[in-house]
């Protein structure tokens, strides 16, 4: 995959980024770039920047100093986070529970990216949520479903690390009259807490997600593609979290019906 920004509204770039799995498949990752209203900038996760993504991002910004803080979301994306922390040595740099304790030796704020107290922080620019009746951190380390979303409310724009996939078909299936698709993260089974209530509680968690920000215009979404309000012509990003929903409800009643 091509390494480039994309200008998602003023004051928001998403950085699309290569990622490979076993060294072969590219499935992309990426960052994105916030303005805050003070001036100075957030990055929201970590990628290694270099050469002229690098340079757009310095020109973008007016130099790494002006980077005041990189926020991790993601609990299993840490590939990236100790160049980030090379080259923006002066930010505040947040990360989840596991990005501390996976890199104990770089240094960190106190504050966890999933904890109100982060989000309380970043209030002025940033809204957050966490997805309930699952496991934020699975034991699995193959399962990468949750992640911390943040919404830019100025650009109306969601950050997301794979728990919400927006995806742009192969051209071939256009003869079919597919071209994009949007779901929740596939292993969504294998998350949900084992416990009575966990699956009631996602239901309302993705509810409330898609009223809480019924405004967003833009979807950057992790290894797949950014939704872009200026040329999506389908649902409204409100309507497409609730049809992720739809698309789960089997994988819901079958947890359930053994959990309660």
């Amino acid at each position: 995959m091509r390494e480039h920004i994309i200008q998602v509204a003023e004051g928001f770039w998403n950085i699309r980024g290569s990622f490979k799995v076993a060294g072969l498949i590219d499935i992309g990752t990426h960052a994105s770039l916030v303005r805050r209203s003070d001036g100075r900038f957030l990055l929201l996760d970590s990628y290694t920047l270099k050469g002229a993504v690098a340079r757009e991002v310095d020109e973008l910004t007016g130099g790494t100093r002006n980077i005041a803080a990189i926020l991790n979301l993601h609990p299993f994306h840490t590939i990236h986070v100790p160049a980030i922390h090379e080259r923006y040595p002066n930010a505040k740099h947040y990360g989840t529970a596991r990005h501390l304790s996976r890199h104990p030796e770089l240094a960190w704020q106190p504050e966890c990216t999933e904890d109100v107290a982060l989000h309380d922080l970043f209030a002025n620019d940033l809204e957050f949520s966490v997805p309930d009746g699952v496991d934020f951190i699975s034991s699995n380390e193959h399962v990468h479903f949750s992640s911390v979303l943040a919404m830019h409310r100025l650009s109306r724009t969601i950050h997301v690390d794979d728990t919400i996939m927006y995806t742009k078909l192969p051209r071939v299936l256009s003869l079919l009259g597919l071209s994009e698709s949007t779901s929740f993260h596939p292993t969504l089974a294998r998350v949900l807490e084992k416990r009575e209530g966990a699956a009631q509680d996602f239901r309302q968690w993705a509810t409330a997600l898609a009223e809480r920000w019924s405004d967003a215009e833009n979807l950057c979404a992790a290894h797949t593609s950014t939704l872009l309000g200026k040329e999506n012509r389908g649902d409204s990003i409100r309507d497409r979290i609730v049809g992720c929903l739809d698309k789960v409800e089997a994988k819901l009643v079958a947890h359930e019906r053994v959990y309660g």
